[in-house]
C-alpha cells in the first residue's frame, strides 16, 4: 500500500516541495530566489516573502508532477530548523494548516539529519548502494561543517565541528575577495577545473582532534593576494584560475584530512558526504580517489539532492512516521542547532 510523504523545505532562500512513496522520489520541485544576488548574500526579509509567495505553487507543481492527489498523502513533514526563522515560520505555518485540513499527521525534521538522510532517496528503476549503519557522513555547506557519527536514522553523533566559519563559507568568501559573483562557491569550483592546484600553497590550520577551522585560510588568502597585489597589480586577473584551484584544493585537503582522522579513529571504512559543498568536484574527486585505493566504501549524493531539498525532508519524514514520531500544533521552528 503506497505510503505518500509530503515534504517541505524552506530554511533558507529555495522554495521546495517534494513527495515520495515511503523511500522513493515521485517529484522534486524547486523554486530559486535571485533576488539575493544583489546583495552578495540571502537577506533574510526578503526570503520569507519569496517563501510566501511561492510555497503554494511549489507544493501544487510537486502534487502533480507526483501524480498524487493531497487526499491520498499519508504525512506531511516540513523543515523545522535550523535556518533562517522568518522562512522556517513560512514552511512550519503552511505545513500546520495542511495537516489539519487533510486529518493526517505532521512530522517535523532536523535540516542537517535530512541532508545525511538522502543518501536513502531512491528513485524508481534505479538502483542504488546505501550506506549501512553505522557510518560516517561529512556535512559541509555554507553554514555547517560537521564530521558525524550515523548509528541509526535518527542517533547521530556529533564527532567533529567547526570552531568558527564553515567550508562553504570560505569557498564563498575567497570568491568575494577575488571579486567573482554569489554564490562565489560554485564559480570558484568551475574556474579551478582550469587552474593549476599546485600553483600556489596555503597553509593549514593545526586544529586538535576532528574540528575544523577556516577563518585562518580566510586571512592568510587576503594577505597572500594584498602582497602579490602590490608587485603586479594584475596578479589577480592573469592568476584567476590557479588560485581558485590552489584555494579549492587547500580546503578540500583539510577535509579529507580529518576525515582520514575520523575513520582511523572509530574504525569505519563507510564515508559519505552531504550538503552544498558536497557538490564541489574537487571534493568528489578526493572522495572517489578514496574509494578506487580501497580505503573507504565512498556514498556521494546525487548533485540534486547536495543543496537544499524537500526530497530530504520528505524520506526524513517517512523514517519518523514510520517510527510513530509526529510533531503536535504547538511545534515551533528553531534558529539553531545541532543533531
Amino acid at each position: 500500500m503506497p505510503q505518500y510523504i509530503l515534504g517541505i523545505e524552506s530554511s533558507c532562500d529555495d522554495t521546495s516541495a517534494a513527495v515520495l512513496n515511503q523511500t522513493v522520489m515521485l517529484s522534486n520541485v524547486i523554486a530559486s530566489q535571485k533576488v539575493h544576488q544583489e546583495f552578495g548574500g540571502v537577506v533574510p526579509e526578503l526570503a520569507s516573502r519569496a517563501h510566501q509567495q511561492n510555497i503554494i505553487p511549489v507544493i501544487d507543481l510537486a502534487l502533480k508532477n507526483a501524480n498524487v492527489r493531497k487526499d491520498e498523502l499519508s504525512a506531511i513533514a516540513f523543515t523545522r530548523g535550523p535556518g533562517l526563522l522568518g522562512s522556517l515560520l513560512v514552511g512550519t505555518s503552511f505545513a500546520k494548516s495542511f495537516s489539519i485540513g487533510l486529518g493526517i499527521p505532521l512530522v517535523e525534521v532536523n535540516h542537517l539529519q535530512a541532508h545525511i538522510l538522502s543518501h536513502f532517496i531512491l528513485r524508481p528503476g534505479i538502483e542504488k548502494q546505501i550506506p549501512e549503519f553505522p557510518f560516517l557522513c561529512l556535512t559541509v555547506s555554507g553554514g555547517h561543517t560537521q564530521i558525524v557519527l550515523v548509528k541509526d536514522f535518527f542517533q547521530m553523533e556529533i564527532i567533529g565541528n567547526t570552531i568558527d566559519d564553515a567550508a562553504g563559507e570560505a569557498f564563498d568568501k575567497a570568491a568575494k575577495i577575488l571579486g567573482l559573483p554569489y554564490p562565489g562557491g560554485p564559480v570558484v569550483d568551475k574556474l579551478a577545473k582550469e587552474g593549476n592546484p599546485d600553483a600556489f600553497r596555503f597553509s593549514k590550520p593545526n586544529i586538535p582532534g576532528l574540528d575544523f577551522s577556516f577563518s585562518g585560510l580566510k586571512t592568510s588568502f587576503l594577505y597572500f593576494l594584498r602582497d602579490h597585489l602590490k608587485k603586479d597589480p594584475l596578479f589577480m586577473e592573469t592568476h584567476m584560475n590557479d588560485l581558485c584551484a590552489s584555494i579549492q584544493r587547500t580546503i578540500v585537503e583539510i577535509l579529507i584530512d580529518k576525515l582520514e582522522k575520523a575513520s582511523r579513529e572509530t574504525g569505519i571504512t563507510q564515508i559519505a558526504i552531504a550538503g552544498g559543498v558536497s557538490a564541489n568536484s574537487g571534493l568528489r574527486t578526493a572522495m572517489e580517489k578514496k574509494q578506487a585505493e580501497g580505503k573507504w566504501n565512498v556514498f556521494i549524493p546525487e548533485f540534486q539532492f547536495t543543496t537544499d531539498n524537500a526530497a530530504m525532508i520528505a524520506v526524513a519524514g517517512f523514517f519518523k512516521f514510520k517510527a510513530g514520531e509526529f510533531a503536535d500544533q504547538s511545534m515551533t521552528p528553531y534558529s539553531r542547532g545541532g543533531m
